[in-house]
């Protein structure tokens, strides 16, 4: 069993806090430092699902990618969704940290397991992004596919190594497609960028109506696979990574990605 400290000390080498932009919330968020941990959940959200789960499997800590606690309470309601959770958190001892645009920027983060899952090569740099020291890294990746392929025939693809059952396609002519824009989460600010980098098709989520207008006038396919469709793909990888890191510390803690955890969306046909 380890403490809570060495847990954060192993996702700060996984995922640098300083690399989470000056806006975000990351870190322990609930729970001490000092705490024992035994058993890890790793999940997208904090949700009633996920915070159920935790309890059930009696877990002592939950490592999220999305803040528990995003922006400044004024109230703790125990009749409220947030204030019910946290509330439940403190009661069974349950820790909560978050690894949010930290995880989505660092090498082997959110991006870089989109691309690869996505078989995108040579990947670079895509934009920069202000960091809460000052600094600037890459938010998003660039990269091509082995070979031109159709823009219907890559999207059926991302929906075959994402595990989706659908994502949403904007098509730009006939253009093939073999340089890759990819953001998991939501992305859609980053649409004139792709662009400017000469994508073929830039995949995100969350994209908006005249947002997709804005792909398509400037002749650029674009799909929006969802925000949990890009970024639940993580989640194995940070659970692997941080069995890789805490098993040096010579401690037995049993690391779980969560199972009840479903995107919030259902699609009827």
């Amino acid at each position: 069993m380890l403490s809570c400290q060495v847990v954060m000390n192993a996702l700060e080498r996984i995922a640098p806090r300083h690399l989470a932009e000056d806006w975000d919330n990351t870190g322990l968020l609930v729970g001490s430092f000092s705490q024992k941990v035994e058993r890890i959940l790793v999940a997208l959200d904090v949700d009633d699902t996920v915070v159920a789960e935790a309890i059930e499997r009696r877990a002592d800590m939950i490592v999220a990618h999305h803040p528990a606690i995003f922006r400044g309470m004024k109230q703790l309601r125990t009749d409220l969704p947030l204030g019910r959770r946290l509330a439940a958190l403190l009661t069974h001892g349950i820790a909560v940290a978050a690894a949010h645009t930290n995880l989505d920027i660092t090498r082997g983060g959110v991006n870089d397991v989109l691309a690869e899952r996505l078989g995108l090569e040579k990947l670079s740099s895509f934009i920069m992004a202000a960091q809460a020291d000052g600094s600037a890294e890459s938010l998003g990746r660039i990269g091509t596919l082995p070979a031109p392929v159709a823009i219907d025939d890559f999207a059926h693809s991302v929906c075959e190594r994402l595990g989706v059952s659908h994502v949403r396609l904007v098509r730009a002519a006939d253009r093939p497609v073999r340089r890759v824009a990819v953001v998991g989460g939501a992305g859609a600010e980053f649409i004139d960028t792709a662009v400017r980098r000469g994508a073929d098709v830039y995949l995100t989520g969350d994209v908006k109506y005249h947002e997709a207008q804005r792909a398509a006038e400037q002749g650029m396919h674009l799909i929006d696979a969802g925000h949990f469709g890009t970024e639940r793909p993580v989640l194995p990888v940070l659970a692997g990574l941080l069995r890789a890191e805490l098993a040096a510390e010579h401690g037995t803690v049993e690391i779980r990605v969560t199972e009840t955890q479903r995107d919030v969306f259902d699609v009827i046909i």
